[in-house]
C-alpha cells in the first residue's frame, strides 16, 4: 500500500510525506503504521520508512530527512524521546490500535529442562513464563521470532503467524490474540497550543455520554 525505505542512509528531499517508524517490514509498528495511513487516506503522498532505533528516527524528523515518527506509547524507549527531543520533537497525534495476533509459542524440537523463554519487554505480562528457566530480551516480536527460527530460544512471545506458517516446527502454549494499544506520533510542530487536544466526538466520548446517560436514567 505504501513504499518502504529502508533505514540506511539519507531519505532524499521529495515532496511526498514521510513517516518513521520501527522496522523490519511487517514489524508490529510497521502494521500498526500502514493501519493509521490508510484511516488517514492520505494515499499516494505518503511513504514508510523503517529505521533500526527510535532515536536515528527523532533526529532524522528534526534534521527534515523525514517529517513524521510513529512509536508506540509503552515501547520501553518512548520516555526517551518524550523527554530527550521536547524541545524539537512534539507529539501531534496519539491514537488506539490492536496490534498484529501474537501468542507465547514453543519450539517443538526435544529438548532437556525448561530452557529460556524471549520476549520484546512491553509484552513481557502478556503470558504466563513461570515455567521457564530464563527471560531473554529482545528488542523486537520479529527479533524473537528470529531467535525461535534459529533455536537461540525454546519458547517465545511472537506472532500467532508463526505456527501457521511453521505448523511442523512450532505449536501455541498460550492465545495472547492481539493487544490495543496507546500509539503516538511525533513531528516538528506542536498542535497543542498549550491546551488538551481531544476529539469530543471519538468513540470513548460516546462512551462517556452513554454511561451518564445512563446513570442519570437510574436517579
Amino acid at each position: 500500500m505504501y513504499r518502504i525505505h529502508g533505514s540506511q542512509g539519507t531519505i532524499a528531499s521529495t515532496p511526498m510525506l514521510t513517516f518513521l517508524t520501527l522496522g523490519p517490514e511487517g514489524s508490529n509498528h510497521h502494521f500498526v503504521l500502514e493501519r493509521y495511513l490508510a484511516a488517514q487516506a492520505l494515499g499516494d503522498g505518503v511513504r514508510i520508512a523503517l529505521i533500526d532505533d527510535f532515536h536515528e528516527g527523532a533526529r532524522r524528523v528534526i534534521a527534515r530527512e523525514a517529517d513524521y515518527l510513529l512509536q508506540c506509547a509503552v515501547h520501553p524507549a518512548a520516555p526517551a524521546i518524550t523527554g530527550t527531543y521536547r524541545e524539537t520533537l512534539k507529539v501531534v497525534d496519539a491514537f488506539v490500535s490492536p496490534s498484529r495476533a501474537m501468542a507465547l509459542v514453543c519450539s517443538k524440537a526435544p529438548r532437556q529442562g525448561p530452557g529460556r523463554v524471549a520476549v520484546q519487554p512491553a509484552t513481557q505480562s502478556y503470558a504466563d513464563l513461570r515455567g521457564w528457566a530464563e527471560i531473554v530480551y529482545e528488542p523486537t516480536v520479529l527479533a524473537v521470532q528470529e531467535g525461535l527460527i534459529d533455536g537461540r530460544y525454546e519458547a517465545g512471545i511472537a506472532f500467532a503467524s508463526l505456527v501457521e506458517q511453521r505448523p511442523q516446527e512450532f505449536e501455541v502454549v498460550e492465545v495472547i490474540g492481539t493487544v490495543c494499544d496507546a500509539w503516538m506520533v511525533f513531528g516538528r510542530t506542536g498542535v497543542d497550543e498549550g491546551g488538551a487536544v481531544v476529539w469530543t466526538d471519538s468513540p470513548a466520548s460516546r462512551q462517556y455520554r452513554a454511561a451518564l446517560a445512563s446513570v442519570a436514567g437510574k436517579a
